[in-house]
């Protein structure tokens, strides 16, 4: 509770909230000098804010050198810590753990049954941004339909960048939302995650080959994929 009571104090102040939002969306570092121009604060003000964010856990802060000489960069980044704040208490985490371990327990069928499952909760995502977008598939453009990738993947949380050439499309991802099941079972939650993402980008293009090109968990900066869509 002592902890909670830190977390929802630190984040009452709506300037620290923003500024928390703004560094998990950044997908890097940022300075105290960065903040301090964004929200056009006194740079003091803006290293109290962020000693705060500190404090609890919410971030992380390394000195980094410039090679230029003079002092030290401090730069600071998401932390690794989950935050999750229930009332009543709630633990999703135990039961992820829990539903992940009888699934693999059950061999190469359980594992088969997660993998067709995770395809079709991100097949049953996109059709909820199909209902909202009044989607119908012959007259989309491509454009369109990687928007609605997109949306949906922002919705999900998994804070997405998407970059198009031709009919080729590069997905990055950079918030894991199974990242703390996955340390332990990591081929089998990320193959179900890829499964969700295929049945996301196979829902509005019904012709695509998706594959992975990075995984954070193998010590990259995102998880990333690259879809090639053929007509």
């Amino acid at each position: 509770m002592e902890e909670t009571l830190k977390i929802t104090n630190t984040l009452a102040d709506p300037t620290r909230y923003y500024i928390y939002q703004f560094i998990s969306n950044k997908h890097g570092t940022v300075s105290v000098q960065e903040i301090a121009d964004l929200f056009t604060i006194h740079p003091n003000v803006a290293r109290l804010h962020l000693s705060k964010l500190e404090d609890v856990n919410m971030i992380i802060s390394e000195t980094i050198k410039t090679g230029k000489g003079g002092r030290p960069s401090r730069q600071y980044r998401m932390s690794d810590t989950v935050i999750q704040l229930h009332f009543p208490y709630r633990n999703y985490q135990l039961l992820s753990d829990i539903a992940l371990e009888t699934m693999v327990s059950l061999g190469v069928e359980g594992q088969k049954a997660l993998y067709i499952t995770g395809k079709r909760y991100g097949e049953r995502l996109m059709d909820e941004q199909k209902v909202k977008e009044g989607y119908m598939n012959e007259e989309q453009s491509f454009d369109h339909r990687v928007t609605m990738i997109i949306q949906a993947a922002q919705m999900s949380g998994l804070q997405p960048e998407f970059e198009v050439e031709g009919e080729k499309i590069l997905f990055q991802m950079f918030n894991c939302p199974f990242k703390e099941t996955a340390k332990n079972h990591q081929e089998t939650v990320c193959q179900m995650h890829f499964e969700f993402l295929r049945g996301m980008f196979e829902s509005v293009f019904n012709n695509i080959e998706l594959r992975e090109l990075g995984n954070m968990l193998n010590g990259c900066s995102s998880c990333s994929y690259e879809a090639t869509y053929a007509k």
